[in-house]
């Protein structure tokens, strides 16, 4: 956020704020989640040790702190740092004006309120509430601190997400991300060592052998496991970025393109009738126009946000292939693989490039001359 926002209150009990959920502070977490809502200045209120600010520090986020609640006349967002509550709905109290509901009705100690002079909860009482719609409530001691964590990390989902990463990649990911969290570990340093794993699955397709072929199976599989990491660690810690983003779709195609090649060295050493060489130019082709595509289309300027083009591409992008590829590899049917890889990819490209184009000029091109 650049300049100032919506003034924002937190009131702070130490004992409370202290509490940590996924290694940040409560109080860390609800300065964090104001700003990215769009609050500023944002004042603590505060009368004793402040809890630590370790990520709002680490984002360079501005903030006052002062021992007496401040008297206020405009509308400002108030808040105590006893909640988790995530940024959308933050952002939805400002648009709303009211008070924030968590999903049982049970109001919370969060709204903005016309003007500000007494207790929190005197200001927030004549306020209209409306119901959270992600993970909102009150910790009271560890114990709903455990309960709340869980809740937020079960929150951390991808629209791309497949079956396999529902059911396997993300459930067995949780258990690392948990731990990584915790650790100085960034979420850009485990994409890159996802990418090592999948180019080390790449290695042992090439070698054209069948041991070697479930080896580099699992390794694909176990690289796709661990791309799930980087994405939990950055929403949970509040580590996004736009070069992490990016780093992510690249490396993901380096492997991608490093996978189709080696899976036809190898099926080519094994002395296949298959045109697996050809099919392993296509796919690796292919592969690359859907990655110019994608990104042309998150660079376009001025663009708008097509729902049919961000569904295409995330049903498209799944994990689940890693899986197939597994399969193929016990059953030495990975020729198979290349088949549907060396045409998919480019109706991938050629139909999300379609997606792209403005709407009159797609419903020209769906207009078929008169016989």
């Amino acid at each position: 956020m650049s300049g100032p926002g919506r003034p924002a209150v937190i009131f702070c009990e130490p004992r409370i704020g202290s509490i940590r959920i996924a290694a940040l502070t409560l109080l860390d977490r609800m300065v964090v989640a104001c700003h990215r809502a769009g609050c500023g200045p944002i004042r603590i209120v505060c009368d004793g040790e402040l809890p630590s600010l370790k990520r709002a520090n680490a984002l360079a986020i501005p903030t006052e702190v002062q021992a007496a609640a401040p008297a206020v006349s405009e509308p400002t967002l108030v808040a105590d740092c006893r909640m988790l509550v995530q940024a959308a709905d933050v952002r939805a109290t400002i648009a709303k004006q009211g008070r924030l509901l968590d999903r049982n009705g049970e109001a919370l100690p969060l709204g903005l309120v016309p003007s500000l002079s007494g207790d929190l909860e005197g200001a927030l009482k004549p306020l209209p509430g409306f119901r959270a719609e992600g993970v909102a409530g009150c910790v009271s001691d560890c114990a709903s601190a455990r309960r709340f964590e869980k809740l937020l990390w079960n929150s951390l989902v991808s629209s791309s997400d497949g079956v396999v990463d529902k059911y396997f990649n993300r459930p067995l990911g949780r258990f690392l991300s948990k731990v990584l969290v915790h650790t100085p570990v960034t979420p850009n340093q485990v994409t890159i060592v996802s990418m090592l794993f999948g180019l080390a699955g790449a290695y042992f397709f090439a070698l054209g052998n069948y041991p070697a072929g479930i080896l580099g199976a699992l390794l694909l599989q176990l690289s796709a496991l661990v791309d799930c990491v980087d994405g939990d660690i950055a929403r949970i810690a509040f580590k996004e970025s736009p070069f992490g983003k990016w780093l992510d779709i690249g490396l993901d195609q380096v492997v991608h393109v490093a996978v189709f090649a080696a899976i036809a060295i190898g099926l080519a050493r094994q002395g296949t009738d298959a045109p697996v060489l050809w099919l392993g130019l296509s796919a690796v082709a292919g592969a690359l126009a859907s990655f110019a595509v994608v990104v042309r289309g998150q660079l376009r300027a001025n663009k708008q946000a097509d729902p049919r083009l961000e569904k295409f591409i995330d049903a498209a992008s799944t994990r689940d292939f890693t899986v197939l590829v597994f399969l193929l590899a016990c059953f030495a049917k990975l020729e198979w693989f290349l088949w549907l890889t060396a045409i998919s990819v480019h109706v991938f490209w050629f139909t999300a490039l379609w997606l792209q184009l403005p709407k009159s000029s797609q419903a020209r091109s769906s207009i078929r001359p008169a016989a």
